[in-house]
């Protein structure tokens, strides 16, 4: 299955295991489980990944009216279930032109939500805290058939982000342009995780640009 391996947290090239260490390396962020960006979408992708992952595979199902799955990543060196999962979905922004969302699903200190949203750390950590002791939810989706909350968190500039937990991870859902997210939270959305249905037929698009 061809894939691009980069740094979960940075998106940067990473040192494969040698002779004198089994980790993957990243020069910044030193070992870390490799974030394996698929080149090829497709249902035996999408198989194949969802049997090696031991986090939620999310996606929406019934896709929203024109939504494409564009892209699917997933972070693991093999020798362990997988860490975290992100697929990309791509359809018509609210103002017009073309939206995007990436769903991710990880366990704490990877990294990989937090680099989507463009803000630094592994987890939104303490900026959660303070949106949850102040607010309630600013959006709701349905996952697994759990009505899970998101709260919103500061993502760096032309996108949105919405952070909380389902079925024990972090679940982040970060949009691009900003106001496609606040569209997004507006909807009844239902996400599956796809380890256990695989909904048909999947729709594939053309890549995501944000994987």
């Amino acid at each position: 299955m061809p894939a691009h391996v980069v740094c979960p947290r940075c998106g940067g090239e990473l040192r494969a295991p040698s002779l004198m260490s089994s980790e993957w390396r990243c020069g910044d962020h030193g070992a870390v489980q490799p974030l394996h960006v698929a080149g090829t979408l497709g249902d035996e992708v999408i198989d194949t990944v969802r049997h090696q992952a031991g986090v939620p595979l999310w996606a929406p199902w019934p896709m929203l009216p024109d939504w494409t799955i564009t892209g699917l990543a997933w972070a693991g060196d093999g020798r362990v279930p997988a860490v975290a999962t992100a697929i990309a979905c791509t359809g018509p922004a609210p103002l017009g032109g073309v939206a995007d969302v990436v769903l991710v699903a990880e366990e704490p200190g990877v990294g990989l939500g937090a680099r989507y949203a463009g803000i630094s750390g592994t987890d939104p950590g303490e900026t959660l805290t303070g949106q949850m002791s102040r607010t309630s939810a600013h959006a709701k989706v349905h996952a697994a058939g759990h009505p899970t909350p998101l709260w919103s968190i500061d993502a760096a500039e032309g996108r949105s982000a919405y952070v909380g937990e389902a079925s024990g991870c972090w679940l982040w859902a970060v949009a691009w342009p900003a106001e496609a997210g606040y569209a997004l939270a507006a909807e009844d959305v239902s996400l599956v995780d796809l380890r256990e249905i695989l909904p048909s037929p999947l729709v594939f698009g053309a890549p995501s640009p944000y994987l």
